[in-house]
């Protein structure tokens, strides 16, 4: 392989669809979903694994958002001469310049992607401790007035998880499906014309 994608956890299987779609000549690592909860890990883990995979790879490309990091990623990316898609976060690269809209609409809004539905329980339940002191919930979430699910993929399965999630939360459901939507597009300014595998 000639590239090598550091990716965010939440954005790995999608980003590997998008690879296998393409027919890049690229190989996905991911960094823990589980970092969002404490940004400050997020740029020693992508550095971490730009030093590992250093004298594997011709070019390394991080896709990863800024996503609280508060631009200690990039001053990261910077040191090592590495570049990454544009973008403050996952939200933005799937809905692009309809977040803006979204979030004037109703700054109140709780996002879901396919990932977070499938990995509610574990990344926001059990990652925020809420299996133990579920009295917090009120403390996280009381100052959400809706759920914007910015759904990848067409499955009714994840749909009712997320309205699921929804319930749970005690909010209106609103379902905007976005496809892959500018993660797909900036991958696509960042890599192609990448040569197909021999």
């Amino acid at each position: 392989m000639t590239t090598a994608l550091i990716a965010c956890g939440a954005l790995g299987r999608e980003v590997r669809a998008i690879v296998a779609h393409r027919g890049w000549d690229a190989t996905v690592v991911s960094v823990s979903a589980l970092d969002h909860l404490y940004p400050e890990r997020i740029a020693g883990d992508v550095e971490r694994l730009l030093i590992d995979l250093a004298g594997d790879y011709q070019r390394r490309v991080v896709v990863y958002g800024d996503c609280g990091t508060r631009g200690a990623l990039d001053e990261v990316l910077a040191r090592h001469g590495v570049e990454r898609i544009d973008g403050p976060h996952c939200y933005e690269l799937y809905a692009g310049e309809g977040f803006a809209d979204l979030m004037a609409a109703e700054p109140g809004t709780f996002f879901l992607t396919d990932f977070l539905v499938r990995s509610f329980d574990h990344t926001v339940i059990r990652g925020l401790g809420l299996d133990r002191f579920p009295e917090l919930k009120d403390d996280y979430f009381g100052h959400y007035r809706r759920v914007v699910y910015l759904s990848q993929t067409p499955d009714a399965d994840l749909l009712a998880k997320a309205g699921d999630v929804a319930a749970w939360l005690g909010l209106p459901l609103d379902v905007r499906h976005t496809g892959y939507g500018q993660l797909e597009e900036r991958l696509a300014d960042a890599l192609d014309p990448m040569p197909a595998p021999a």
